[in-house]
């Protein structure tokens, strides 16, 4: 028997790794060894990871929750549940959710990775997301050996049926904010031919102008019916959060219990502590309008800047982001160009084509450094 294992094939582990795409930052590496060489040091924008302090209002519900011994539920609190269905409704319009409509998760990338696979989606499935995009949606689809298109148009897919199809408004990079006749266009296609749609609205309250966006839960967008469409939510952005890895999935009752199966075996479970801490959050508007007016500021700030430095502003009407491309005589300029031009300046921004090839003359700023970093970027670009 010992021998007969030994002669075995040994497995090759890396199998799996090899089906996703490269890791994009990665490539980053040597443009941010440039902008750290600058005299005052790099202004890094190339990642939207918040730079505030976690509200002491949520701080304060971590540290009276810290004695948690127990396992906690994969389905979790039905105070966490309940907080969440109820910012919904008052936020974003959302009625008809009930507490088997919402199960909180451990970080949004995570269940966004996830999804596919937690649903059976697999091998000979097809999976859409938008052209351009967060890189996790490419990763899930891998991860799941399905394939996968990345298009804006519905019409791509021909006589293929998607299993799944995920929208992003507000978009990462882009920031564009998808109107109600988009969406409910997009709701009344996948509902016909039974294709799961899923909203990834991360940053639903990170808008910049006077029409907020709407979550694909919206009465007017659903027709009150959550049927085949879950919504992600994250209080990563909203609420300084990331470090908490607080989110949640909402929507059709029956593909939440999917998850949930799945997830009770796999022992995915929201911290009990965290769960206090997300309530608190998701209960205090107050916060959230304070860090809305701080970003705003910066977002302001460094339009401006790069605007005045010969760059155009693409969408951007919502995400921590500003979608820009630098115009030169030769027009648009190559996104890799506009990272090393702006590294010399001791400024890291994301290439657009980390999102895409449609991204390929565009670059993602990104305006949740500190207040003293986005002057320093301000001056440099300025000056």
């Amino acid at each position: 028997m010992v021998e007969e294992v030994a002669q075995r094939p040994s497995r090759d582990h890396r199998k799996v790794s090899e089906r996703l795409p490269d890791f994009p930052w990665d490539k980053l590496t040597a443009h941010a060894a440039t902008a750290r060489s600058h005299a005052d040091g790099i202004v890094d924008l190339s990642v939207g990871t918040p730079v505030d302090a976690t509200p002491e209002v949520v701080q304060e519900a971590l540290r009276a929750a810290a004695d948690a011994p127990g396992y906690p539920t994969t389905i979790g609190l039905e105070a966490t549940r309940r907080a969440a269905i109820d910012w919904l409704a008052r936020r974003h319009g959302v009625t008809g959710l009930g507490l088997d409509g919402l199960l909180p998760v451990i970080g949004s990338k995570e269940l966004i990775g996830s999804m596919a696979l937690h649903l059976g989606i697999g091998a000979g499935d097809l999976i859409g997301y938008p052209a351009l995009a967060y890189p996790t949606y490419e990763v899930g689809a891998a991860l799941a050996g399905a394939d996968s298109l990345a298009t804006d148009s519905l019409t791509a897919f021909g006589p293929r049926t998607p299993r799944l199809l995920w929208l992003n408004s507000p978009a990462n990079p882009s920031g564009r904010v998808l109107p109600l006749d988009h969406l409910r266009k997009v709701v009344d296609w996948c509902r016909e031919r039974g294709t799961i749609l899923v909203s990834d609205e991360c940053y639903i309250e990170c808008a910049w102008t006077d029409d907020p966006p709407l979550s694909i839960l919206d009465p007017r967008v659903s027709g009150g019916s959550h049927d085949g469409i879950l919504a992600v939510h994250s209080l990563s952005k909203r609420s300084n959060l990331a470090g908490y890895r607080c989110a949640f999935v909402a929507g059709d009752p029956a593909l939440v219990g999917e998850l949930l199966a799945v997830r009770k075996n796999l022992g995915l479970q929201m911290p009990g502590p965290q769960q206090r801490a997300m309530i608190a959050a998701l209960e205090d508007d107050e916060h959230v309008e304070r860090q809305h007016a701080t970003y705003a500021a910066r977002r302001a700030k460094l339009k401006q800047a790069l605007e005045g430095a010969g760059f155009r502003i693409d969408h951007s009407e919502a995400s921590l982001y500003l979608w820009a491309q630098r115009q030169v005589e030769e027009g648009a300029e190559d996104c890799w160009a506009t990272v090393a031009w702006l590294a010399e300046k001791g400024i890291l921004v994301a290439p657009g084509d980390f999102y895409g090839a449609a991204g390929g003359r565009h670059v993602r700023v990104a305006f949740t450094a500190t207040d003293e970093r986005i002057d320093a970027a301000v001056a440099r670009l300025t000056d």
